[in-house]
């Protein structure tokens, strides 16, 4: 009887241990949310100095999730591919400076507005002739693709009888009215001050036009936990005064500090650690997907000059697919096209390799065909088999034809990395363009990155030209 009443006391603690753990929210970690965002939006998001991610809208967002217990890992995809990593699921929510429209709320549920925003016209520091919109007749104005300052332009292209080009990021923006390629651009006036304090040789005409509210977006009907924990954190946010100590962070009037970042060196010294970074996930992508496009390829080239037909028919068409189909669309469509997540790098190495598979299978058959085909008779009339003499005699003499065009396919194969940037990857390209959006040293920073590319293809080249003596 004493043992039965041991073991239930045992049964009872056990229970009410249980019972504690599943009542104390501290003891399970907290849920974490996938959170796209743009860090070339300065000053809503970007990275500054440091290489920190921050901005209004990631200050607002790191504010809130403390408050509300939750978890985020930012994922910089960029605004358009954040779009599209929500829609397809690959995302639990974005901040990216989003305006709250009729059109977006068909696909996006947003949070309580956190900022009102307004777009605002600039021109050259210089510009004399432009004060107003009435001076626009004639003349090309631009604003970043998928903008509230582009829709304002279509809106009132007529009226004021003006040319409108578009580009996908503030710096095109800038350095097309700089070099007078346009003579006004349009966007949201907190982004030209910061550009104008950091530097821009910009001037705002007139006064800001009302615009639309930025939110936090989910996808339609679902994540209404985060979106509730969002509004509860914005309202105590706005409440403690915490959000409007966040606001006067990041919008001033006062004058540009002295950067040092401002010189090339300067730019290169703070810069060359998040660089080498992101040259070292360049050359990972390349290299892991040239290796695994190889192997691919050498099959699909094997079975080019089968004798069997089926397998010739079938990379003729894997061949003609890949090749018909532009990376860009084949990244994205592999990203978010999926029914399930894949992580951005692996989505960069699976379009990279089918990619130059398809390439180097061309490169594959074509070193084959280039042996003469005598040497096949011949070899058949002595009574070795096809798979024999294709391993003895024809593709020993293929390699020595092909090893110079697959370094050139690795060389094209690493400046395609940049395409992968589409998605998201963080490689080389990408990279420079967050440090551009801070910084606005768009000339020393791809400059550098030109240098950085020269100096890495130069040195392949040469072991190349080494490897082809060697087997020579």
């Amino acid at each position: 009887m004493t043992q039965h009443k041991r073991l239930l006391t045992r049964v009872v603690i056990l229970l009410g241990f249980l019972t504690f753990l599943w009542g104390s929210p501290q003891v399970f970690a907290a849920e974490t949310y996938q959170i796209g965002t743009d860090l070339t939006f300065p000053p809503f998001e970007f990275q500054n100095e440091d290489n920190e991610y921050v901005g209004i809208d990631i200050d607002i967002l790191h504010a809130i999730a403390k408050d509300q217990g939750f978890e985020v890992e930012l994922r910089p995809l960029g605004f358009d591919s954040s779009i599209q990593g929500v829609q397809s699921g690959q995302l639990d929510g974005m901040i990216a400076g989003m305006s709250i429209t009729e059109e977006r709320k068909a696909n996006f549920d947003f949070s309580e507005p956190y900022f009102d925003s307004g777009i605002q016209m600039a021109v050259a520091k210089d510009d004399t002739e432009i004060t107003s919109y009435e001076e626009l007749a004639g003349k090309t104005v631009a604003a970043k693709v998928g903008t509230e300052s582009a829709t304002f332009l279509q809106d009132n292209q007529e009226k004021y009888g003006y040319s409108i080009k578009t580009y996908d990021a503030a710096d095109a923006l800038y350095n097309a009215l700089t070099s007078n390629k346009v003579q006004a651009i349009f966007d949201d006036f907190p982004v030209l001050g910061y550009a104008i304090n950091n530097g821009q040789p910009l001037k705002l005409i007139g006064e800001p036009e009302k615009g639309n509210s930025y939110g936090f977006a989910v996808k339609k009907g679902t994540n209404q936990k985060l979106l509730e924990a969002f509004n509860a954190g914005l309202a105590k946010l706005k409440d403690s005064g915490k959000y409007q100590e966040i606001i006067d962070t990041y919008i001033t009037t006062a004058a540009p500090t002295a950067s040092r970042e401002n010189t090339f060196i300067g730019l290169l010294k703070n810069n060359w650690s998040i660089l080498l970074k992101g040259l070292g996930k360049t050359i990972g992508l390349a290299a892991l997907s040239f290796a695994l496009a190889t192997i691919v390829g050498i099959i699909f080239g094997l079975f080019s000059v089968s004798p069997i037909k089926a397998l010739r028919v079938i990379t003729g068409a894997y061949v003609d697919i890949i090749r018909g189909i532009p990376m860009m669309v084949l990244a994205m469509f592999i990203f978010f096209g999926m029914p399930f997540n894949i992580p951005d790098f692996t989505a960069g190495v699976i379009t990279l390799t089918l990619n130059a598979s398809a390439y180097i299978a061309e490169l594959v058959r074509g070193g084959i065909n280039a042996v003469p085909k005598g040497q096949m008779e011949a070899s058949r009339s002595l009574g070795l088999s096809h798979s024999r003499t294709m391993q003895k005699i024809i593709l020993p003499q293929a390699v020595k034809i092909m090893i110079p065009s697959f370094v050139n396919q690795f060389v094209i194969t690493l400046k395609d990395t940049t395409i992968i940037s589409v998605i998201g990857v963080a490689e080389l390209l990408q990279t420079g363009r967050i440090i551009v959006a801070r910084t606005s040293q768009s000339t020393y920073t791809y400059l550098i990155i030109a240098l950085i590319y020269l100096i890495v293809i130069t040195t392949l080249t040469r072991i190349a030209r080494k490897l082809e003596k060697k087997v020579a």
